[in-house]
């Protein structure tokens, strides 16, 4: 049995600190091109059809795992040799980004949304790939069972750059309009370059030089299928499923707020600033629940809570506006989301090989992106068609195929805090 680190342990540990800030570097492009963005287009009087379609800029993200072999295996010239393999692509990546944000700040959704849904879209590549390298140095950069507190730590970092993303860009917008907002959050990109350049230079896998390099992009999924056989693909469709919920509410929620009638500033100081550390609380709560009672329990929990909080969506669109109701819709689902994403983030490390770790994170990862970004496209038709209360109300009911697929894979691997093996041996 494996020794869980003391906590004094864990909290002085420095890669913590660093985490944070890539942590935010992660999150702070996500709202950019996909929720805040939804709010400055339903104040442009984009068509809701519209706006649900830009969530599939976000299919960037689930299609990471096809270039995530490339990051594990070229090396970028003259950067490689400078700062190692993966700092280099991170800063690459990281400077895309930002010059993504620059172009989104000067791109007018009124009379050229087809040049905003460009820029969008690069924006999406650029960040996409910064989280395949964050995501491998940070399953690197920590043992299994310190995966958990990483991924709280993640989470934490990952909400502030959403805070930055959702409130800041929305007060800047309600004083100084669109393109301050997003030309500040492109400066704000420099706290993830600056904890690149400062993290430690890890040890990178040798190329296996038998191997040739179109194997490099197959291996990662067939050390999956070798290690769990048929149960790969109940665990496949749990990590689809599981987070669908999230993605939905994420497209459609500031649409449901600005059609209440809420103002931008009201919408970022409850739902952003508020919601942000409500969000931070439950990441933090899905971390510590995971050391105490295990990670399959927690998981199991986070999935129905997750789906179950879109009632209060529900419950805000069918009685109109009220503050009281915003406050309780923001609490429950930015504690229950975050909760679920933490013990996602930790299930899904603990499926990896060492050897892959990257790919294969991205490749779980981009599954469990995939279905939430192809509905939340078609999510903004639903609502045209059935009206946003029935809409919450359909989208809570995810949560039972999640809760019995959780109760499956826990029943079939053992009521262990890490049962998913982290060898390379086949699953029992």
């Amino acid at each position: 049995m494996k020794v869980r680190p003391k906590f004094r342990e864990i909290v002085t540990d420095p890669t913590l600190a660093l985490m944070l800030a890539l942590g935010f570097s992660s999150g702070l492009p996500f709202l950019l091109i996909l929720g805040t963005q939804a709010a400055r287009l339903a104040e442009a009087k984009v068509p809701i059809e519209e706006i649900g379609l830009i969530s599939w800029v976000g299919l960037c993200y689930s299609l990471k795992f096809f270039w995530a072999p490339i990051i594990d295996e070229v090396d970028v010239p003259y950067l490689a040799r400078l700062l190692g393999r993966r700092r280099a692509w991170l800063l690459v990546a990281q400077v895309g980004i930002a010059c993504g944000l620059v172009a989104l700040a000067f791109a007018d959704p009124a009379h050229s949304f087809k040049g905003l849904i460009l820029f969008a879209v690069f924006t999406a590549f650029a960040a996409a790939t910064q989280d395949i390298v964050i995501d491998g140095w940070r399953i690197d950069s920590a043992p299994p069972e310190r995966q958990g507190v990483m991924a709280a730590t993640y989470n934490f970092g990952y909400r502030l750059g959403l805070l930055a993303a959702g409130a800041g860009a929305l007060y800047i917008a309600d004083y100084s309009g669109w393109r301050a907002a997003y030309l500040v959050m492109a400066v704000l990109m420099l706290v993830g370059v600056i904890a690149g350049i400062l993290s430690p230079r890890l040890p990178e896998r040798a190329r296996d030089k038998t191997q040739s390099f179109a194997m490099n992009f197959i291996a990662p999924a067939v050390d999956l299928a070798r290690r769990f056989g048929p149960l790969l693909a109940v665990i496949l469709l749990l990590v689809a499923l599981y987070r669908l919920p999230d993605f939905l509410s994420g497209v459609m929620a500031n649409p449901l707020y600005i059609g209440l009638g809420f103002s931008k500033s009201q919408i970022a100081t409850m739902s952003k600033v508020y919601g942000i550390w409500i969000g931070i609380a439950g990441a933090f709560a899905g971390g510590f629940t995971i050391t105490r009672i295990g990670l399959m329990p927690a998981l199991l929990v986070g999935g129905i809570a997750a789906a179950a909080s879109h009632l209060c969506l529900a419950l805000l669109a069918a009685t109109g506006k009220s503050l009281p109701l915003l406050a309780l819709s923001v609490s429950v689902e930015n504690f229950a989301g975050n909760f679920a994403g933490a013990a996602l983030i930790a299930y899904m490390s603990s499926l990896t090989s060492p050897a892959y770790a990257a790919s294969q994170y991205a490749l779980l990862s981009s599954l469990y992106a995939l279905l939430g970004k192809f509905f939340g496209g078609l999510s903004g038709f639903a609502v045209h068609q059935i009206g946003f209360a029935k809409f919450f109300a359909s989208t809570s009911l995810i949560g039972v195929p999640v809760a019995v697929l959780c109760l499956f894979l826990w029943a079939r691997q053992g009521r262990t805090p890490h049962p998913i093996p982290q060898s390379e041996e086949p699953a029992a």
